[in-house]
């Protein structure tokens, strides 16, 4: 699996990774929080899994430090492909806001229907705010509340086939808790979200349609095992709404190995099952994502 860099956007990315790997140790102002509590950072850029947020926030700042992530993401299932790149930041430990540029390569579809453009872009502002509890201190789980404001920036296609708005608007609620010992002595992470969306494919392919206009109510959830401080193995879940008449659209899962070499880099390889999407089915392919803390 390989990240490839094809526009100078994620060009720009792979300089920014590079540049915040190179600050020293106690310069991050992460040095708080434990390792890897920050989790990775999720496609349309928010703290958490791959796919789903997690009550945590960006970064290892604690509740008297800010703190941050720069991360970019690629998913290639051999006929679509998404790249995802993006910045969050936390204030103590408290409000995180992010933004996540996305670009969804329409690859074999494009060719088989002579689409006029080869790919769609995207892009996300998040913010979450964590309401209570603590991943590890506290009995209760970490709760927090999400908004992810959404816009499909090519939305001429989506629209021809059902979508009703190039825009959207997903509310979540995460609670994330980490149980210390409680799998053959390692720590085990559970997480629950649950979202309110109209979004078509994540707001790839806009929202609403000509099948279901309104809102869905959807569950996500992460299930994580850490092997040893630096490493995780795990599972998402993520559901989807089906509004859609001219394709169903399917449920997203994945199965991840996370690698957490200190507190400036983390490393997210996954492999995701897509299910079915504009038509194709079986979209299953590697996941990649780099994170750098500040």
């Amino acid at each position: 699996m390989s990240v490839i860099l094809r526009s100078p956007r994620h060009r720009r990315c792979a300089i920014a990774l590079a540049a915040l790997m190179a600050i020293p140790a106690g310069a991050i102002a992460a040095d708080g929080r434990l390792l890897a509590t920050g989790g990775a950072t999720q496609f349309e850029g928010s703290a958490g899994g791959g796919l789903v947020p997690w009550a945590v926030l960006s970064g290892y700042g604690t509740d008297t430090q800010d703190g941050g992530t720069a991360f970019a993401t690629r998913v290639d299932t051999g006929d679509y492909s998404l790249d995802a790149a993006g910045v969050a930041y936390t204030f103590r430990n408290r409000i995180e806001l992010s933004y996540a540029r996305q670009r969804f390569g329409l690859g074999e579809l494009q060719r088989r229907l002579a689409l006029p453009v080869g790919r769609f872009d995207a892009e996300v502002i998040g913010a979450k705010v964590r309401l209570g509890g603590d991943l590890v201190y506290t009995a209760m789980p970490q709760l927090s509340f999400g908004v992810q404001h959404k816009r499909q920036l090519d939305f001429a296609i989506p629209s021809a086939v059902g979508a009703r708005s190039d825009s959207g608007t997903d509310v979540y609620l995460a609670a994330s808790k980490l149980f210390l010992g409680a799998a053959f002595d390692r720590n085990l992470l559970f997480n629950a979200t649950l979202r309110s969306t109209s979004a078509n494919q994540a707001g790839l392919l806009g929202f609403g349609g000509d099948r279901k206009a309104g809102r869905s109510l959807v569950l996500e959830s992460s299930v994580a095992l850490l092997l040893d401080p630096r490493w995780a193995v795990g599972v998402e879940y993520r559901q989807k709404p089906d509004n859609l008449g001219f394709a169903r659209e399917d449920d997203w899962k994945d199965a991840f190995v996370a690698w957490f070499p200190n507190k400036r880099v983390a490393v997210v390889a996954a492999y995701a099952d897509l299910g079915s999407i504009a038509t194709l089915d079986r979209q299953r392919g590697p996941y990649l994502s780099l994170q750098a803390s500040f």
